[in-house]
């Protein structure tokens, strides 16, 4: 909301003589509120790394179960819920030469279930990663796990947009770059450009697509520098142009919602560290914080949707007595 100075000398002469204590006030300004948060996760002693999506009326949660954040016995387990609130067991999803870490979910354009998740191998093996996926109709049958993309490059998440698949993949070894794929059928992902960017360990990212055709990327950096950074892109997506949000991040998830705002889902790390949302502004380019999340110590990766006026927000967060899973239904203010 802009501030008005007000000039008495331009008022008319009632109001001019009123005290200015009589003056009316103007409202503050609308905050995002937390409806409720609920502990949705099971009994694994650490339940992490979160996706959430809704489709045919259920939202479906995925997460990562194991002993530790870095053990290698992960397994991905799948919750579903028709109102946020009551959640069963759908499907446990496990590789049995590996530890299954960072589960997303997305719909194909089929209309099935996608699951992505990376496999980090179990010696021995000729590489440390490969990225897999599954389908479903239901949530509750899962097709046996299929590899795509490239050995030892980390495809984050799978982004369709008119049709087709795009992804950005990180390097897990030296040397460290970003690579971009494209899927023309959900199944296959070529590369589409090798090194979109190559500086400061760049690895996690989220899309999103805007009505004009051109995209965003939300960029976590674990070099030097820490930074954040935001890519710009148009058809055909295979260069992009980067500029420094200058803030550190991690776990970036990014929504569009009705009204064109975005938000974005991140870690946070000066003062406490803790899982928050934050307003992003392409533009600027800007990210600023407007809502922390009951979380704390291991925390972040979230799934983000919008349904019935509510922003609905999975994460984890080892705030309590355990690493585990949360669902945050959030009000949001209006656009001004």
């Amino acid at each position: 909301m802009r501030a008005v100075a007000l000039f008495p000398a331009l008022l008319p002469i009632a109001l001019a003589q009123r005290s200015f204590s009589e003056l009316p006030k103007s409202k503050p300004p609308a905050r995002a509120e937390i409806v409720e948060v609920n502990r949705i996760s099971g009994p694994a002693p650490h339940s992490a790394f979160t996706d959430l999506i809704r489709h045919r009326e259920r939202f479906y949660c995925v997460y990562r179960e194991a002993q530790s954040h870095v053990s290698d016995d992960g397994v991905i387990r799948v919750l579903s819920s028709t109102d946020g609130n009551r959640w069963t067991s759908f499907a446990k999803l496990d590789y049995p030469v590996a530890d299954l870490r960072d589960p997303k979910i997305t719909v194909d354009p089929r209309g099935d279930l996608l699951l992505t998740a990376a496999a980090r191998m179990r010696p021995p093996s000729d590489y440390k990663f490969k990225s897999m996926m599954w389908r479903s109709h239901d949530g509750r049958d899962w097709t046996s796990a299929e590899e795509f993309g490239d050995h030892d490059f980390w495809l984050w998440r799978v982004q369709f947009h008119r049709g087709r698949g795009y992804s950005m993949g990180y390097a897990i070894n030296e040397p460290r770059s970003l690579r971009s794929y494209l899927s023309m059928d959900g199944y296959r992902f070529d590369v589409l450009g090798n090194n979109v960017f190559d500086k400061s360990y760049p690895n996690e990212t989220s899309l999103i697509f805007n009505q004009d055709e051109s995209a965003l990327c939300l960029l976590r950096r674990d070099g030097d520098p820490k930074t954040a950074l935001l890519g710009r892109s148009r058809p055909p997506y295979r260069g992009w142009e980067w500029k420094d949000l200058g803030i550190r991040i991690g776990g970036p998830h990014m929504i569009k919602l009705p009204d064109n705002r975005i938000v974005a889902a991140v870690r946070l790390y000066e003062g406490k560290t803790r899982t928050s949302l934050c307003w992003l502004e392409p533009s600027i380019p800007a990210l600023t914080e407007f809502l922390v999340l009951p979380s704390g110590g291991d925390t972040s990766y979230a799934g983000l949707v919008w349904h019935d006026g509510l922003l609905h927000v999975s994460y984890y967060s080892s705030h309590e007595e355990k690493t585990a899973v949360y669902l945050a239904k959030i009000k949001l203010p209006p656009a001004y």
